[in-house]
């Protein structure tokens, strides 16, 4: 698309038709140029016939000359198309428990009762959805911890890998510690200073090398926030051929999960049941906000030279057409003063 950077030059479009009218012609006969040549081309110029045809068509060329000229000072220039500025996006990494209590069926999903670790997938796919423009890595953890997707802005396979995860395929027990260990090993790579962690877990920190505490303390010392959510309904019933039995299914540390995320400037969340989780992450998306203030420019290019050139080309043949008839017309005198010739 063609703009202009300016367009305030156009407003001396009617200067050359208020200098005709209102200004007084110059009664001076001598020359404003002292050369040589200047008094036989104006000698020259004199003898050439000016009909109202011809001069309509010269101040039409003059006219085109001038327009040129302001188009030029107004800068034309030629847009490409927007182009998205790489705004300042947001690291996160999502520590997923899949150790052998995620199994257990206590949690409800569209009027069915599910496995933990559906509802976690369920929750957490709408969660990446709305996460566009940052970076999203995620981390499996049972008995040991392993990154299941690195740091990427490819969120449709963040979330693919998070649905293919299968419990059990790390081990039985819970290594909360491990998995923030490489969690923050992977977010102290990044430059980036909005570095966040989600630790999603049902228990208790009962494997692995790394105590959880020790592991707060090392993404505090270098500004990574850590959101931790418990998650597990405190009692399940179960109904036998005699008797209805209460059973408490989760055993979570919810002691530890409050202090990891107070020691680093999260926020310790509870949740008992799908609606709970859906109700947190979409807190999670309000506390931690996605860079909605994208920017964009357009590449311009400077077509200034195109009017300028076509101003001087024009004015240049006009110059030329004039002499060149003008010398016709001067040779075409002689011939007729002098027919001997």
């Amino acid at each position: 698309m063609i703009n202009f950077e300016t367009y305030w030059w156009f407003i001396l479009t009617p200067l050359p038709w208020f200098i005709f009218h209102y200004l007084p012609a110059n009664k001076k006969t001598h020359q404003a140029l002292r050369a040589p040549f200047v008094g036989r081309l104006e000698a020259i110029q004199k003898q050439v016939p000016l009909t109202e045809k011809t001069l309509s068509l010269k101040w039409f060329i003059l006219l085109l000359i001038w327009l040129l000229l302001l188009t030029t000072l107004n800068r034309p220039i030629i847009q490409g198309e927007p182009i998205k500025i790489n705004s300042i996006a947001r690291d996160m990494m999502l520590a997923v428990d899949i150790s052998g209590s995620m199994d257990e069926l206590d949690m409800q999903l569209e009027g069915e009762t599910v496995r933990r670790i559906d509802s976690v997938k369920k929750v957490l796919n709408d969660f990446i959805d709305r996460r566009n423009g940052d970076r999203i890595g995620l981390i499996l953890f049972a008995d040991q911890a392993y990154v299941q997707a690195p740091l990427t802005f490819d969120l449709s396979t963040v979330k693919q890998l998070l649905n293919e995860a299968q419990l059990g395929f790390a081990g039985q027990k819970t290594a909360i510690g491990d998995a923030l260990g490489l969690a923050i090993k992977r977010l102290i790579e990044r430059p980036n200073q909005s570095r966040t962690l989600i630790l999603l877990t049902d228990g208790a920190n009962n494997a692995g090398k790394i105590k959880p505490l020790e592991a707060s303390a090392l993404a505090a010392e270098n500004q990574i926030k850590i959101h931790t959510i418990a998650i597990g309904a405190d009692f399940t019933i179960q109904n036998s051929w005699f008797s209805r039995q209460t059973r408490r299914p989760s055993n979570i540390d919810e002691k530890t999960l409050k202090i990891i995320a107070a020691e680093t400037g999260g926020i310790f969340f509870r949740a008992k049941n799908t609606e709970q989780l859906e109700t947190i992450y979409t807190e999670l998306d309000r506390i931690e906000p996605v860079d909605q203030d994208a920017q964009f420019y357009r590449p311009a290019q400077q077509l200034f030279y195109i009017p300028l050139s076509l101003s001087l080309a024009i004015a240049l043949l006009l110059v030329i057409t004039e002499l060149l008839l003008a010398a016709l017309t001067s040779r075409q005198t002689a011939r007729e003063a002098d027919p001997s010739s």
